[in-house]
């Protein structure tokens, strides 16, 4: 009843028009099928033939429609709302149309209720797809923006192995209806397999229209091509973005999910809510959580939130992450399966009982060694755990100087230890933990008496004992009263391994850029740190940062391997936080402090620190080659042989311990000085008194041969006045203690040039080349020590030798430092005489 039009989208429109009529066609069909079948079963029931003829009626309304149809389109104009226009002309009647043949139905099955047999069999057969399906089909689908594109009825194709009863393909949504249920899919989430292609003719038109349509809702476009026409991007998008709910599916149930998605699956950034106030805002791959994510998730019997700032692996936690929890305690540390795993630390700032513990976790506790600060008490607690109970051997000192070990069972003190007491003192025996003696026990005190029997402390008398005090000693052994603590208990190697362990697993891995901070991000130790370090690894990098990629980091090693430039490339990786080694550096760093600063800063540590650092030097040596291994094994090449023949313990102290020493003098050298604190005063008094002498009075008491003196007519020059001064600022700017000089290597080079200045001096007075042997050497040089005025001597020479490079030992340096500690002991020994008045100085 129409002529086609001229224009293209007058031709599509017209087709359209068409199809719906022919839609209307159907379904009358269907409706007049229906019609004769009941009436052929059921001629015998009145009622039945009643609502049979307004059925009837009811279904010569599609013929009356096209007259309303073809007015419609006469008073069509371009002023028209076309929505409001299809709605009125094409939903509605339809929709009410609808409704009426359904109420007819549902009377109709009431009347043959009663009478049951064929005819009500009959009507249940045929109204059975019909009824359950449309009710809530026409609330959910029907709707005036929705267009049907498809029905399989029209193009038969098979959903999956069960053949579907019907297919329907809106421009929106896509329906699958079997039996009495149907399933709805928003075609923004419907993905078409590429590798599943229909060889039938209908079953690549389903596949064409399918990905049409979805590519037409993403883009949110209603221009559906024609079948035959291609262009660019014909195929959707595999990856997208749009926000979904769960219904049933596990561990998301009842969440909404807004982000990426991948072939069905959340699977980029996204975000994840839940109904009881969980909330995760993170990376996701293939359906599940993986990569860098900030999950909350709300306490029960609080107003509060654990907050995970963590790495997570295929859908649970694994690797470094922060966690502050509603109870203001914050862990910083490795997960692993959603529990605390490896290192970490777990800090409680809150007034009421703070605390820090610094170590090792297993299954969610502490387990294995670790550091625990109990800041009521003021005590350091550093040993074994178990089942988070101190248990095995463990060290506790304490704020007022008191250290003792003792062994621990479930968090309680059992058999004897040993007690070491701030005034030199030392218990060994059972002692309470207000460390009151208890039972049989020996104490040594610092003058030597030893007494040894059995102790009592009865409430109100005070400490008793009864035993035998032997006075026949002077004075205590070094070796007791210095003892070092922790050696054996403790063997360096099982200190710390959750922090190896976790920079091994990253070498092992391949040390892939994207899982770099969650194997090795212990060096970020704050929540704002994390996230600026999670947004730099998804940035665009500056030029200044391009040489701390993974892969660049990795073939630079390869350019370095000659020690030339080896050490100054490993002097830039360790003080930089973006490269590995540097972050290994940064993670040592904190538990070595939590160990040895503050009221760990106590002499009976000093080696147990000593060795650490030594050990730390070795670990880095050895992932550092692990990573030159690894690069060298991707290009096809053998690592090359060490042909200086070093073991890699020596290169270890050569190469690296100069330049990780920095980072741990300041703990260390404390210690060194609360360890030689009584020889250091010896020295210092000796100093002071050496420093009353005016020059030639000090050169004539420390018997430096006259001919060896820096003088003329006993009157200093001009030049042997900056000789000497030159000597004296050379070993104090060495070894002074604000001094930036801390490397041992460092510092015996300045003694090795102070000695070449004091020889050449000497060289210059007996006009000849003059090398001086130990006799000469050790007065002059105890002269520019006692000029010098260093502070704190005796430590800096134990330091320089325990660190100093292996390979050193027996050379010039050497001997150099076994001089300047003989001038270290003998003025200690010193006993200065009364020596007359010169230059008008009174007689020290």
């Amino acid at each position: 009843f129409l002529k086609e039009p001229h224009d293209q989208k007058g031709k599509d429109n017209f087709k359209l028009l068409l199809l719906l009529n022919d839609r209307f066609q159907a379904l009358w069909n269907f409706t007049e099928e229906n019609y004769r079948i009941l009436k052929q079963k059921c001629s015998t029931s009145e009622s039945f033939l009643n609502l049979c003829l307004n059925l009837r009626s009811c279904s010569e309304a599609w013929k009356h429609h096209k007259t309303v149809l073809k007015q419609f389109l006469t008073d069509f104009t371009s002023e028209t709302s076309m929505s409001l226009a299809l709605y009125t002309v094409l939903h509605k009647p339809i929709r009410d149309h609808v409704e009426q043949y359904i109420l007819l139905l549902t009377k109709l099955n009431e009347a043959l209720k009663e009478s049951g047999g064929p005819a009500q069999r009959c009507l249940k057969a045929i109204c059975s797809p019909s009824l359950p399906l449309w009710f809530p089909l026409q609330d959910m689908l029907c709707v005036p923006e929705r267009r049907l594109l498809e029905d399989s009825r029209n193009l038969p194709i098979s959903a999956s192995t069960n053949r579907s009863d019907r297919i329907l393909l809106f421009d929106d949504v896509l329906v699958l209806i079997q039996g009495n249920s149907f399933q709805s899919f928003d075609l923004k989430l419907v993905w078409v397999d590429k590798n599943c292609r229909e060889k039938s003719a209908p079953g690549a038109v389903w596949q064409w229209k399918l990905n049409q349509a979805i590519r037409q809702a993403l883009k949110g476009k209603r221009d559906f091509p024609l079948w035959g026409k291609t262009g660019e991007g014909t195929e959707p998008p595999s990856c997208r973005f749009f926000t979904y709910v769960f219904r049933l599916e596990g561990k998301f149930k009842n969440a909404t999910y807004e982000g990426e998605w991948h072939w069905g699956k959340p699977h980029g950034k996204g975000t994840l809510k839940w109904r009881d106030g969980r909330n995760h805002v993170g990376d996701f791959k293939e359906g599940l959580e993986h990569g860098f994510g900030i999950c909350l998730v709300p306490r029960r019997s609080e107003d509060r939130y654990d907050c995970y700032k963590c790495h997570w692996y295929e859908g649970k936690m694994r690797g470094y992450g922060i966690c502050e929890y509603g109870n203001e305690m914050v862990y910083k540390g490795y997960f692993k399966d959603d529990l605390r795993q490896g290192f970490g630390i777990l800090e409680n700032p809150s007034a009421d009982h703070p605390f820090k513990y610094t170590g090792q976790w297993e299954n969610d506790k502490k387990n294995g060694y670790g550091v625990w600060d109990d800041k009521d008490r003021g005590e350091r607690y550093i040993g074994m755990w178990h089942d988070d109970h101190k248990h095995g051997q463990g060290i506790v000192v304490t704020q007022s100087g008191v250290c003792y070990q003792r062994t621990f069972h479930a968090g309680r003190m059992v058999g004897s230890g040993i007690l070491l007491l701030e005034d030199d003192s030392v218990y060994e025996g059972n002692f309470m933990e207000d460390l009151t003696f208890v039972g049989k026990g020996k104490l040594s005190f610092a003058n030597g008496f030893v007494l040894e029997g059995t102790f009592t402390n009865k409430l109100g008398q005070g400490l008793q004992t009864q035993g035998i005090l032997n006075t026949s000693n002077e004075q205590l052994d070094d070796r007791i009263t210095k003892a070092q603590l922790g050696l054996e208990e403790f063997p360096v190697e099982e200190r710390w391994k959750g922090i190896y362990d976790q920079f091994l697993e990253f070498i092992h891995s391949g040390c892939k850029e994207e899982t770099e901070e969650s194997f090795t991000g212990f060096h970020i130790q704050t929540s704002k740190e994390l996230r600026k370090s999670q947004e730099y690894l998804f940035c665009q990098r500056g030029t200044e940062d391009v040489s701390w990629k993974m892969e660049d980091i990795l073939e630079e090693l390869v350019q370095h391997q000659e020690l030339k430039s080896l050490q100054p490339y490993l002097d830039k990786a360790l003080k930089s936080s973006l490269h590995p080694l540097g972050k290994l550096l940064k993670a040592l760093m904190i538990a070595f402090q939590a160990t040895y600063s503050g009221i760990g800063a106590n002499r009976h540590l000093l080696t147990m620190a000593q060795e650490e650092v030594k050990y730390y030097a070795k670990k880095i040596w050895e992932f550092y080659q692990g990573l030159l291994h690894l690069v060298l094994e991707q290009k096809g090449q053998l690592p090359t042989k060490s042909v200086d023949g070093e073991t890699n313990d020596q290169k270890a102290c050569s190469i690296v311990l100069p330049l990780i020493l920095p980072c741990f003098y300041p703990e260390l050298f404390m210690l060194y000085m609360l360890y030689h604190e009584r020889e250091d005063d010896l020295y210092c008094q000796g100093i002071v008194d050496l420093s009353l002498f005016p020059d030639i009075k000090l050169l004539e008491f420390l018997d430096v041969q006259k001919h060896l003196w820096p003088l003329k007519d006993l009157t200093l020059t001009t030049n042997q006045v900056r000789n000497t001064v030159q000597w004296k600022h050379l070993l104090h700017g060495c070894f002074h203690t604000d001094s930036t000089t801390v490397d041992p290597r460092e510092k015996l080079v300045i003694l090795q040039k102070t000695y070449e200045e004091i020889e050449s001096t000497v060289s210059r007075v007996v006009e000849k080349d003059y090398k001086l042997p130990m006799d000469d050497l050790l007065p002059l040089l105890m002269y520019v020590v006692s000029r010098a005025k260093i502070q704190h001597l005796g430590a800096e020479i134990h330091l320089i030798r325990d660190l100093m490079d292996p390979t050193n030992q027996g050379g010039l340096y050497d001997f150099l430092l076994t001089a300047l500690e003989s001038c270290y002991e003998h003025i200690q020994r010193m006993r200065l005489h009364q020596r007359e008045n010169c230059h008008g100085t009174h007689n020290p």
